[in-house]
């Protein structure tokens, strides 16, 4: 599906994000230079407001640097409308977050199944039942997301992230509201798509759930204060990219 190389799949230059908050600036991020390679797993840590989710936002296109250049699967996402970033978003990009983000008034099915309306994907319910197979909860399809466990809800959450096939997936605190058992599922469920090739960021306070990365980036301030290699990692970066 995906080759893992050493190219960068993401790249940001000197990226820095600010926000106005009165009178003030809030810097959320400050003059961040990072390249993560193509097919590689990276979490980011950090305590909360240290721009995490920040980070992944931008990544994602849904929000856009204050100044730098921000680049992902080869597309600079700076200059590109709105329009456009939708566009790129939905092939490029699948985004699973802490609270699930599941319409409740639809089933199963239909939320795994609407993105691919969306993309005008032929035999959409098809492939939305086979994801849903394919992450181990096929039986669910007729119910309604709040009738499930956290786990489950998870797992429907990424299938959905993978109805288009991106190549990138991003995950925002995916363990953060499941039990032990749960998280453990759900990250052998990431080990999976990374083994396939996709790249994979995940953010969380969790450094058990870290090591299951090949690398792990610590936030402070909105700047990089550490970039390590995960020894207990559940593989080995070709190579740790510089940053500053």
């Amino acid at each position: 599906m995906f080759e893992a190389n050493s190219s960068p799949l993401i790249e940001l230059d000197h990226v820095s994000k600010i926000y106005r908050q009165g009178q003030r600036d809030y810097w959320a991020l400050r003059d961040i230079t990072l390249s993560i390679p193509r097919g590689s797993w990276y979490a980011i840590m950090g305590p909360s407001g240290c721009g995490k989710s920040t980070f992944l936002n931008l990544l994602a296109g849904i929000d856009r640097p204050t100044s730098g250049i921000v680049r992902v699967a080869g597309t600079t996402l700076n200059g590109l409308s709105e329009e456009a970033l939708t566009r790129w978003r939905r092939h490029t990009v699948g985004i699973v977050f802490q609270f699930f983000q599941l319409l409740p008034t639809l089933t199963v099915l239909e939320n795994v199944e609407l993105p691919l309306i969306f993309a005008g994907t032929r035999q959409a319910r098809k492939r939305a039942q086979l994801l849903l197979d394919r992450v181990g909860v096929a039986h669910l399809a007729d119910r309604l997301p709040p009738t499930l466990s956290g786990g489950e809800q998870q797992r429907v959450a990424i299938a959905r992230a993978l109805a288009n096939d991106p190549p990138l997936i991003l995950a925002d605190e995916p363990t953060g509201n499941l039990d032990s058992a749960a998280s453990e599922q759900v990250m052998q469920l990431f080990q999976t798509l990374w083994q396939e090739g996709r790249t994979i960021v995940l953010v969380t306070h969790d450094s058990a759930v870290a090591q299951w990365a090949q690398a792990t980036v610590h936030l402070r301030d909105g700047q990089i204060i550490d970039l390590v290699e995960n020894s207990a990692g559940q593989g080995t970066p070709e190579h740790v990219p510089h940053y500053g």
